[in-house]
């Protein structure tokens, strides 16, 4: 794993839960550096925004309220694929349902979201592979246009998504 990626899985590990209620899965952070859990991108934006229009803004933190509730967002594959030719990303999401389905498996999360449609099929074996019965979403990728269509989906499955009391 390059350093880089190290860094990410740090960084990711600083906001996992306790408990994971719910399982968002991206399909990899972006070869950009770009990633979710260092804030100031699109992804972490979009999903900020979805969150605080479906159970209204506290002014606090978003990652630590995120975290609060035992969401957590984990990628399909662990190196970023975006780069890579569709043939040579779609090999790479396909290896990866093995480790995904380890790290469900360990999670047990009470719901699983697959954020880009694209990967739902993938998630979902892997889902079953560990064992979970939790229900599992696919929302399209907020990007490309599909912003608006990320915020409609998002603000349906949002109030139905498991999540620990808040503690405020």
């Amino acid at each position: 794993m390059s350093h880089n990626m190290e860094a990410v899985e740090a960084t990711r590990m600083r906001f996992r839960p306790e408990r994971i209620t719910t399982l968002f899965v991206g399909e990899s952070a972006p070869a950009s550096g770009d990633f979710f859990y260092y804030g100031y991108n699109a992804m972490q934006r979009h999903m900020q925004s979805a969150m605080e229009d479906s159970l209204g803004s506290d002014g606090g933190d978003f990652f630590e309220r995120f975290k609060a509730y035992g969401w957590y967002l984990d990628d399909l594959v662990l190196t970023p694929v975006d780069k890579l030719t569709r043939p040579e990303r779609n090999a790479k999401c396909s290896e990866a349902q093995k480790s995904l389905a380890t790290r469900i498996a360990e999670y047990q999360p009470l719901a699983i979201v697959s954020l880009l449609i694209s990967i739902k099929t993938i998630v979902d074996a892997a889902a079953i592979a560990a064992g979970s019965s939790a229900p599992r979403f696919a929302v399209p990728f907020p990007g490309m246009g599909q912003q608006s269509r990320f915020q409609a989906a998002m603000l349906q499955i949002i109030p139905t998504l498991p999540r620990l009391p808040d503690r405020s």
